[in-house]
């Protein structure tokens, strides 16, 4: 029985003696060969890769410096990659130019493709002056145009890129997702685990903390706390600062999980021979009782990452969390808020976009290993 279970979990196609591909396979291997049957979470490891990827590589990926401001590319709509021209002729990609026409309707300046004009698009140009991870100098660019800047995705009141300036968001947006995770993995994992190791008066002092914690609202604190950092810190600062926020909220739901895998293996036999010999309390926690549900941990990480971005991104769109001129997506929303902007430029919204897609990439990821943390269940 329990092996036609694990056969029809995994639908090997055997190629050896199934006992070597199944019965012995770690736990590990057991565990990716059902995450990869997960086809939404597979989907998310490469959007998630993708992501992390732009922001590791955000200077050569962005086509143009997300600093550089001009009055005369304020609001410029995003221009369209072509292969045909007008004429039905084929052509290496190309952008046409932009000419400025005013609305016989509105009487407002309008931008409008100026078809004359053919720039193509090219891979490894070189471009604007950067300092890749604070040591690398160069002006290589992964793609852009000869012929003066190209925007792709338009540009904000500024004149700024938005391809741009979302490419360098995204290392802020996402990696403040996994540091604030590792600061909760931290408390979560800590006082969870002393709460349901010693049980008895020390499990019902940090339970009381955990559902108080829980019970508040999280988006007013939240406010309330960054609104108390001071508005001229450096904008390092500030990051560790919102970071440090958000952690303080987050690690209530890990140390339930741990908690409660906690009361259900200390009384189990490995942990009582391993009192029995002396070992001791720490010792125990570390080497027995937290690599049995590691998976889980994971799983329960991997969700958690998408309510720091989302947590950062609200705090920076209502103005009391990363202020320009950092660089976030929730930075960018802020340029959204007004509606006769957003009527005008409704490219702005397209940083919200990205944190759509980063969201879901990490939740259906963080489905996916829950799903394999246990490969023996049905």
């Amino acid at each position: 029985m329990e092996r036609q279970m694990i056969e029809d979990n995994f639908e090997l196609e055997f190629e050896a003696d199934p006992n070597d591909a199944i019965y012995n396979a770690s736990h590990w291997k057991l565990m990716w060969m059902r995450f990869r049957k997960h086809k939404l979470a597979m989907i998310g490891v490469v959007i998630v890769i993708f992501m992390y990827t732009l922001a590791l590589f955000a200077e050569f990926i962005a086509p143009n410096d997300p600093n550089f401001t001009s009055s005369q590319y304020s609001y410029r709509p995003p221009q369209r990659i072509r292969i045909i021209d007008s004429e039905k002729n084929w052509h290496w990609p190309f952008v046409y130019g932009l000419k400025q026409a005013r609305d016989p309707v509105t009487l407002r300046l309008n931008y409008v493709e100026d078809t004359s004009v053919r720039v193509p698009i090219s891979l490894f140009v070189r471009g604007s002056e950067y300092t890749a991870w604070g040591r690398v100098e160069g002006n290589l660019h992964l793609f852009g145009t000869k012929d003066g800047p190209w925007f792709p995705l338009g540009t904000d009141r500024l004149g700024r890129c938005i391809l741009s300036r979302i490419i360098y968001g995204a290392r802020i947006s996402t990696t403040i997702g996994l540091v604030g995770v590792l600061l909760s993995f931290v408390f979560g994992l800590i006082l969870g685990g002393i709460s349901g190791f010693y049980g008895g008066a020390v499990d019902i002092v940090v339970q009381r903390i955990t559902e108080f914690l829980s019970s508040m609202p999280q988006i007013p604190l939240w406010m309330a706390l960054s609104a108390a950092l001071p508005a001229n810190l450096p904008p390092l600062q500030m990051y560790f600062g919102i970071t440090i926020i958000l952690s303080l909220f987050a690690w209530t739901g890990l140390a339930r999980v741990v908690r409660g895998k906690f009361l259900s293996l200390r009384q189990e036999d490995f942990v009582m021979a391993a009192t029995l010999s002396g070992t001791s309390n720490a010792k125990i926690i570390r080497r027995h009782l937290i690599p049995t549900f590691t998976s889980h941990i994971i799983a329960q990480i991997t969700l958690s990452i998408p309510a720091m971005i989302i947590g950062e991104t609200s705090l920076s769109f209502i103005g009391v969390g990363l202020r320009p001129p950092t660089i976030s997506w929730g930075v960018l929303l802020r340029e959204a808020q007004n509606l006769r902007t957003i009527s005008q430029a409704p490219w702005l919204l397209i940083p919200g976009l990205f944190i759509i897609a980063t969201v879901l990439a990490f939740n259906f990821m963080g489905d996916g290993l829950r799903d394999a943390a246990d490969p023996y269940s049905q």
